[in-house]
């Protein structure tokens, strides 16, 4: 495949990465698996504190084909398989499954448990079905642990190049006379020498927009956040169905291989997020509803009390497209953020593509002119 054109050869070796999610460890281990160069994640909290550490993490090939993230999401399906071979299935609790939409009978009333040709082609979901239909087989559809493999990202670019974590907050980007990054200052002060900067801050890319003076501000969209709060329980078997309902305020279950159930739904409007990563409030009623959606649709999940409450942020676009690439105007400038509910997914082919950029000044395999801030496809 042709690389697509993005500049000429750069070579950054002083990489800064604001963000320890799922996007900055990207970034960091395709630095170091391809390129042999390490960076510098800094992070408030550490690795994954936020929707990347609390984030369902199923995996679609070709549900977004025929939009402007199409290529971006193949491309990633398929490294996940390649980070599971490399890292290991087991590490990073990556397998393949199916994916099913159960349509649910509708009012508020007792559950109640269809049988015949109402559950084929149904594993658990056996509570209020009115329908069923197939999604997806083993070969579109997988899943992964997103805190699991964060953590091996992470591990492998530390301990194979030397790429170090800063524990800390971005508040301003240097630059020098030519307009040039040369250094971050964190909000305690500190001063950390870069000749790249990434933005990977998910919701919080928001206020990064600051960091290059008003004029970047002015270029660079809004950043926001949907809030999400989910529930893990403990199912009685290893279940290998994911399914999304519709009814009943349309949950989302993926069962994991380590047995436990992954359920969420019921998100919050977006918003300019204020809230610190890893210190999002869970709001009991939410979790409520989410455990009254388990009772209506699965015998086997509905009596199971959740052995973990928490809620996240995923980041998003008034256009609904990521933002990746160069920030115009300021040399070893980067952002990569923005992902949607797609970020554990498209993680990957987002941070082999920010690496190419950034040591090749080319991408090879996503044309990242999609997701740019002048993309054609902005509104």
């Amino acid at each position: 495949m042709a690389p697509h054109r993005a500049g000429t050869m750069v070579a950054y070796s002083k990489i800064v990465i604001a963000g320890g999610g799922i996007i900055g460890n990207s970034i960091s281990y395709y630095l170091a698996k391809r390129h042999s160069t390490p960076s510098t994640i800094i992070d408030p909290v550490g690795i994954a504190p936020a929707a990347s550490g609390k984030a369902g993490g199923f995996l679609a090939r070709d549900w977004s084909d025929h939009s402007p993230v199409g290529e971006l999401q193949r491309r990633s399906f398929d490294l996940h398989a390649e980070l599971a071979r490399d890292l290991g299935e087991r590490v990073l609790d990556y397998r393949r499954l199916e994916a099913a939409a159960v349509a649910l009978e509708g009012g508020g009333g007792m559950a109640s448990k269809p049988s015949g040709k109402k559950l084929e082609g149904v594993e658990w979901a056996d509570v209020n079905v009115r329908g069923v239909r197939m999604l997806g087989g083993r070969d579109t559809i997988a899943q992964v642990h997103p805190k699991k493999l964060s953590d091996a990202l992470w591990n492998y670019s530390e301990q194979s190049v030397g790429s170090k974590l800063v524990i800390g907050k971005v508040v301003e980007a240097i630059l020098d006379s030519d307009g040039a990054v040369c250094g971050v200052k964190l909000e305690d002060g500190t001063i950390i020498e870069a000749d790249a900067l990434v933005v990977a801050c998910g919701p919080w890319t928001h206020s990064a927009r600051t960091w290059f003076g008003p004029e970047v501000e002015a270029k660079m969209p809004q950043m926001f956040g949907v809030k999400y709060h989910s529930i893990l329980v403990p199912s009685p078997r290893v279940l290998n169905q994911a399914v999304f309902f519709s009814g009943h305020g349309d949950p989302e279950v993926y069962p994991r291989p380590d047995g436990d159930a992954f359920i969420t739904g019921f998100p919050d409007p977006s918003i300019i997020v204020t809230e610190s990563p890893g210190s999002e409030e869970v709001r009991q009623e939410v979790v409520n509803t989410l455990i009254d959606a388990a009772k209506k649709t699965s015998t086997e999940l509905g009596n199971i009390p959740p052995h973990t409450e928490q809620a996240c942020y995923l980041p998003t676009t008034d256009d609904g497209i990521p933002v990746i690439g160069e920030i115009p105007g300021v040399k070893g400038a980067f952002v990569a953020a923005g992902h949607g509910c797609w970020g554990i997914l498209n993680g990957p082919a987002t941070g082999e593509a920010v690496a190419e950029l950034l040591v090749e000044g080319k991408t090879r395999y996503v044309n990242l002119q999609v997701f740019g801030l002048n993309s054609p496809y902005r509104r």
